[in-house]
This record gives C-alpha cells, structure tokens and sequence, in this order.
C-alpha cells in the first residue's frame, strides 16, 4: 500500500463533512491536481467528541460512495501511540506514529555506539546533493543527535511492528511524527533520523519534522518566512537523499502538520515541491469545525444563536479549553470580544470575524483560535449541534468545500 505524490489530511470532528471536503478534493482534480484524502482524527479528538475510529472509517467510506470517487482514500489514527493504537487498527489504513514525546529520552551506551559505527561513512564532510554547503559530522555530532532521537526511532519501531503483527506490512501508510516539540529539527538531524529509522526497520512514507516558526492552530505561519524556505528545500533534499542511501521508500515525503491556514507559506512550499518534483502531505484538520460554524453563523436566526452559545460557553471556559494546545495558540486575550459583544452580532459580523480572510476589517485570530480548541462545547451540545448541521447542510457545507479548495489548494498549487 502506497500513499500518492499529493495527499491532504481532511480529518472532521464531528464527521459530518466527509462529502463537502471530498468535493474540493474532486474540484481539484478537474483542475487537474491529483489529491489523496486522508480522513485523520486523533485519539484526544475522540475521546472529547464522544466518538470512535469506526465513525471516521463510515464517513469517509460514505462520502466516497455518495461521490462516486474512484481514487486512493485513507482513514488515518492519527498521532497514535503504543498506548492509544488498538482502537484505531480495524478502522484505519494510513498510522501517524507520534514519537515527539520520546525525543531527547536517553539510549544505553551500547546503542549509541551502535549508531555510530553504522554512521561512520558520514564523518568528515557531508555533502548532500543540491545542498550548496557541506554538513561537518563529527563523532560527537553522531553522540549527539543520537542520544536525541534514537529512542524515538526505536519506539517508532515499535509502534510499526506492533500494527505490523496485527494488519500485516502491506495493509496501512506509516507516517512517523516529531513535530510537537518546542525545537526544530535541522536538515542535518533529519537525515540521521531517517537513518535510525532505516536501521530499526520503520519504512516510513511520510515523515512529519518540527519546522522552524510558530505553527499555530488554524491561523498563519509566524516566524522567519526565508528560513523556512531554507529549511524546507534543504528537507527535501535530504529526504532524496536518504531514499537511495537508506533503502527507504521511494515516495518518502514531508508531512505538514498544522498546516491549516498557512497560507505565508503555502506559496514557498508549492514552488519548492513543483522545482525538485516532490510529493508533500498536508494536515488541514481542524479547519472544518471552524467552518461549520461560519456556515451555522450565517444559515439564520437559531443557527447563529448555537454558534453565539458555544463561544459564550468557551469564553468562559478558555483556561480549560486552551490548557491542552497552549503550545500551539497565542492568544490574546484583550482581543477577544466579550460574549456580551458577540450577542449583538449578526451573522455576517460573527462570520467575518471567524473567517480568515486576513485583509477583512472584522478578521480576529485570537476569537479564531479560540473557536478552534473549543470543539469540546459543541460535542457538549451533543445533536443539537449535529441536527443543526444536518439542517443546514448546504450552506455549512460550502463554507468546507469552499476554504480546502480555495484557500488551501489553490494557494498550494498555484
């Protein structure tokens, strides 16, 4: 099982938008941009929607079906564990197997000489084709990066060999994930983590690294944009070049996490993926709950007044909600409106301010952040936040197809 050059991870909270997402997906195929759907939600979305991996594997099968999609599609268990894995296994084809709670976790004396000796071909000076300066390895630099992430290597491989013994090699996508940690990894370091992961027998097709910059949740990339630039193209790379040093899968590519709403980026990492003709995955999750809201905003009098209750209930709530992704949101809380406010709202008001569209004068990324990690007071409103979507199904659900086709796809692709 192979995922395909382009594939964008789709995943919904509430599972209802299956058919809205694949429509920008179909969209993008007439405009001749070949996308692999990856319907992806996590162990802790579960858990706080109420909801199982079987409700993400029927809403993505249903979709199709409706659509009559013919293409590759996959349910991804993502960011899973050794711990969280058995409930994802009969559902899902494609494992995101997050390790970054292992970086930095020590090896014993042994394995790390180990790691040296079977990178010792690498001292000296490293030139990586296309890459305009050598690398300097030394054996303290192998120490060194080693004792980082060889363990997270080594339960990748255990994660992998565990679904391994219960699908099989050929049944499921691996993607391996570091990018929840405060530190990017260098280009240097992930070439030396593709080769532990080569060593202890994880064929990774998609690879998820911490990039340099902010990556927050559901608002634009904030950092360095020319060293992203730098960094991204250097990935990429390496990732060619660790291919044929490695033996590792051929379609190996980069993943994007938090990719949604990147849009300062997007551009860069089009121009980059086209000029070393690379595949790329990007994650753009969570959008779609932001978007069912808009939808709800602007379908009318009792739809906007659920979408004004559930920021009422957040903005209330927000050290509860925020806890859990304070590392990935920056929130100012002197921005936020008040509920207050926000009652006297129309739904055009609450939209605009939702949306992200950055040159609108209501566009507000702190209330936008904050709807974001609050999906746990829509789950809260149990159907009466599903049947209101059911209801309004067509405007909420072109407000989906709408944001992944236009403001994620389009701006990739160009």
């Amino acid at each position: 099982m192979k995922i395909k050059k382009y594939s964008f991870g789709v995943g919904d909270r509430f599972e209802i938008q299956g058919e809205a997402q694949l429509k920008a997906i179909i969209k993008a195929k007439e405009a001749g941009i070949d996308i692999t759907p990856v319907w992806n939600k996590s162990n802790r979305e579960h858990a706080i929607i109420h909801s199982e991996p079987a409700d993400t594997r029927v809403e993505a099968d249903n979709a199709v079906k409706a659509l009559g999609w013919t293409g590759d599609y996959f349910v991804d268990a993502d960011h899973i564990n050794l711990s969280t894995v058995d409930r994802f296994l009969e559902s899902s084809d494609f494992f995101t197997l997050d390790v970054a709670d292992y970086i930095g976790k020590p090896s014993s004396d042994e394995e790390i000489a180990e790691f040296i000796e079977n990178n010792k071909k690498y001292l000296g000076k490293l030139n990586i084709p296309g890459i305009d300066h050598p690398f300097d390895i030394s054996e303290d630099t192998l120490k060194e990066i080693g004792g980082k992430f060889l363990f997270a290597a080594k339960e990748a491989s255990k994660i992998y060999n565990y679904i391994v013994d219960k699908k099989g090699t050929d049944d499921f996508i691996p993607e391996v994930s570091m990018d929840e940690v405060e530190e990017a990894q260098s280009p240097v370091e992930m070439f030396f983590i593709l080769s532990a992961l080569a060593q202890h027998g994880v064929p990774a097709q998609t690879i998820a690294p911490k990039f340099t910059g902010r990556f927050n949740k559901g608002v634009d990339y904030v950092g360095n944009i020319n060293q992203f630039a730098k960094e991204f193209e250097e990935d990429l790379l390496v990732i060619d070049f660790s291919i044929k040093e490695f033996s590792l899968p051929e379609n190996l590519k980069l993943s994007v996490h938090s990719g949604s709403d990147k849009f300062a980026i997007y551009p860069i990492m089009g121009d980059l993926i086209k000029k070393y003709n690379k595949g790329i995955h990007v994650k753009t999750a969570g959008t779609t709950w932001l978007e069912e809201l808009i939808g709800l905003a602007l379908a009318g009098s009792e739809a906007l007044k659920l979408a004004k209750s559930i920021y009422a209930k957040g903005f209330g709530r927000m050290d509860e909600l925020c806890g859990p992704y304070a590392t990935v949101i920056d929130i100012n809380k002197s921005d936020l409106p008040t509920a207050d406010e926000v009652e006297n709202w129309d739904g055009q008001k609450f939209a605009n301010t939702l949306r992200h569209v950055q040159g609108h004068p209501d566009y507000n990324p702190s209330f936008r952040q904050l709807i974001h990690v609050g999906y746990k007071i829509a789950a809260e409103f149990g159907s009466e936040y599903t049947n209101m979507l059911k209801k309004y199904a067509g405007i909420v659900g072109q407000q989906v197809t709408e944001n992944i086709y236009d403001r994620h796809i389009k701006r990739l692709f160009g």
